[in-house]
């Protein structure tokens, strides 16, 4: 197995931001999507602020914490010139994301002397170059040799199954979050653990997914040694014009090749896991990029990563091309069986969708604020209102009450299809044009025979049912609440009306609409 060299740079995606604001980078700061940590620095993790907390505790925790929001365009474009300073020093970068790079381990140990020589060289070229701060990690194989850079190890020839063996299974979540929530419920707590495991075992009973993380946690190979060299031709070529010189220009063609790559791959029953960019400008001037993904790309992870590219090279502080870009070239430098990329039965394009769905509500609360994005969460209470919760896009989706509990005087399905923002003032009369009211027993005071509500005309009732009470917290005087709900069905009297039926609550001597049934 070939020996990877890693260079990570910590906590990237707030380095990035930081940067990009001008800020020093012992500032607390934390990034954050859907309202939850994504990455903090060194200071924010100093004053308790962890991974995936809410947006609030974080703060609580850190009332000087600056607040960025996730932007993988961002974190792409300010990376690129670490990626240059690597490049000046080995060959064959390939880029895994924004914040870590690997190249092969042979060419700069054998230039510099030893492992130990070429960290050290690479380490002081991307501070000299860039001002940041990297760690790095040699050992066989990506997976370990990434692990090894969180760690700052190099892990001799032959001792990736020995280094993983005693670390967290964990280390193995990113993608597979079941997978590894069922394996500690299991039992199976380390990577050593996990990898004693028979392989076939492992197949039958976790699926294929559980023998790729198997085979990481092995050591080995992200995947068997099977791999395709796609054919010349599939290659995918632009030239624009005009040439690109700005990033929305760059975003439309990305997609648009993006596209196409894969469209042409998945005709050969093919996928591509390392994704080559190369771009000439109008002056002569040539980029080169690798992007190396652990899995096969789709449309949109090829177009993404094409962007990020541009993006990096027409919006870099160093290494700008001086004119636009007049030749695209993607190529498919590492290819795999295309039948990796086969969804479940019920899933077809919509992980997808949702996907998109997400980054949009994500963008709209980074421009409104969290509260601006609001979904909907079932939780216990006996009105129509009282049942819905409404929460943060991004936070935790638990109801504050049971829905599953018995609530006295909670109406009985189906529930209004409409309930309006205030409810609407109303009046109920009996034949005579006394307005009806509910006694202290929760009795009507006479039988409803016409309603009226919102400022219109009074209506005939063609049919009603209730009252149904509600006494809540009745041992609090200061929070409690005595309601009766009334259902009634209007008479169509004429062309202009339509048969509506209501949902209405006394309360406080007075009626109110709090539904509307369809």
């Amino acid at each position: 197995m070939s020996r990877l060299l890693v260079v990570w740079c910590p906590d990237w995606p707030v380095v990035a931001a930081s940067t990009v604001a001008g800020l020093p980078l012992d500032t607390p700061a934390a990034v954050f999507a859907a309202n939850r940590v994504v990455a903090a620095n060194a200071r924010a993790r100093a004053d308790g602020v962890q991974r995936t907390m809410r947006r609030r505790e974080a703060q609580s925790r850190c009332p000087d914490l600056v607040v960025f929001l996730d932007d993988v365009d961002r974190d792409a474009r300010m990376f690129e010139p670490v990626a240059m300073a690597v490049e000046e020093l080995a060959v064959g970068v390939e880029v895994i994301r924004p914040g870590v790079v690997a190249v092969p381990a042979r060419g700069p140990v054998g230039y510099f002397g030893s492992e130990e020589a070429a960290a050290e060289r690479l380490i002081d070229q991307v501070a000299a170059r860039t001002g940041a701060e990297c760690q790095i990690g040699i050992a066989d194989g990506l997976f370990a040799a990434t692990l090894a850079a969180h760690r700052n190890r190099l892990v001799p020839p032959g001792g990736s199954p020995e280094f993983l063996a005693p670390l967290t299974i964990r280390e193995l979540e990113s993608g597979r979050p079941d997978l590894v929530d069922l394996l500690r419920r299991l039992g199976i707590r380390t990577l050593g653990a996990f990898a004693a495991l028979d392989p076939g075992d492992v197949s039958t009973r976790f699926g294929a997914d559980a023998k790729l993380a198997h085979r990481l946690a092995s050591g080995l190979q992200e995947r068997p040694p099977s791999r395709r060299r796609p054919p010349v031709d599939l290659s995918v070529t632009h030239n624009p014009d005009p040439p690109i010189d700005r990033v929305d220009a760059a975003a439309f063609v990305a997609r648009t090749l993006g596209e196409r790559l894969h469209a042409g791959l998945a005709a050969h029953g093919l996928a591509c896991t390392r994704l080559g960019i190369h771009a000439s400008t109008a002056n002569g001037e040539t980029r080169d990029r690798v992007w190396r993904c652990a899995d096969p790309l789709t449309a949109s992870g090829i177009a993404d990563r094409v962007r990020w590219q541009l993006d990096g090279w027409l919006r870099g502080g160093t290494g700008r091309p001086s004119a636009g870009i007049t030749v695209l070239r993607l190529e498919p430098e590492e290819t795999v069986d295309g039948r990796t990329l086969q969804l479940g039965l019920w899933q077809g394009g919509h992980d997808e969708q949702a996907e998109r769905a997400a980054r949009a509500m994500v963008h709209v609360q980074g421009l409104l604020g969290p509260e601006a994005v609001l979904t909907p969460v079932l939780t216990g209470g006996r009105g129509p209102a009282d049942q819905v919760h409404l929460v943060p896009w991004g936070d935790e989706r638990v109801p504050p009450a049971p829905p599953d509990r018995p609530w006295p005087g909670r109406l009985p399905a189906p529930s209004p299809a409409a309930i309006p923002v205030r409810p609407l003032p109303a009046s109920v009369f009996d034949e005579a044009g006394v307005e009806i009211g509910v006694t202290g027993r929760f009795r009507l005071t006479g039988e409803p025979a016409r309603v009226a509500y919102g400022g219109g005309r009074p209506r005939a009732v063609a049919g009603w049912a209730g009252p149904w009470p509600a006494d809540e917290r009745w041992w609090d005087p200061d929070s409690a609440r005595r309601r009766a709900r009334l259902q009634v069905l209007l008479a169509e009297q004429s062309e202009e009306d339509s048969q509506e039926a209501l949902l209405l609550v006394r309360e406080n001597k007075s009626w109110s609409v709090e539904g509307i049934y369809a």
